[in-house]
């Protein structure tokens, strides 16, 4: 599976994880599952790891309908880590579409994850 996540509710944070080719469906899916998972709150933050995504298959428009779904709260913050530059535009575009619809998840793209971490107040957290 390509796109995955996991709740670590101690951390009050979820990471999803994507790796090779990334599609809309699979990323529509883990959305519709992080919502049902009991664990999950929708006031936790997310790490968002796409370093080893190689690419994503997705319209500009199935893209804008993922961004106007809303899983997290206004309070979440939302990191997305990208390596590969195609896939940093696509997750700036997610960023993007997500202000425009006004969800209200703060949401930042980075190229490194000490960075993303530091965003989220995460520093210390072991990965």
């Amino acid at each position: 599976m390509p796109f995955s996540y996991v709740v670590y509710r101690e951390h009050r944070l979820v990471i999803s994880t994507g790796s090779a080719l990334v599609t809309w469906e699979e990323i529509r899916e883990r959305q519709d599952q992080i919502k049902t998972d009991p664990e999950f709150n929708p006031e936790f933050n997310q790490l968002v790891d796409l370093r080893a995504v190689t690419s994503v298959h997705m319209t500009s428009e199935q893209a804008s309908t993922l961004a106007r779904r809303t899983i997290f709260s206004a309070t979440s913050n939302r990191a997305f880590v990208a390596a590969n530059p195609a896939v940093f535009g696509v997750s700036r575009m997610w960023e993007i579409l997500s202000e425009m619809s006004n969800n209200r998840s703060h949401i930042r793209v980075f190229y490194d994850l000490t960075a993303a971490l530091n965003w989220l107040n995460l520093e210390s957290l072991p990965l």
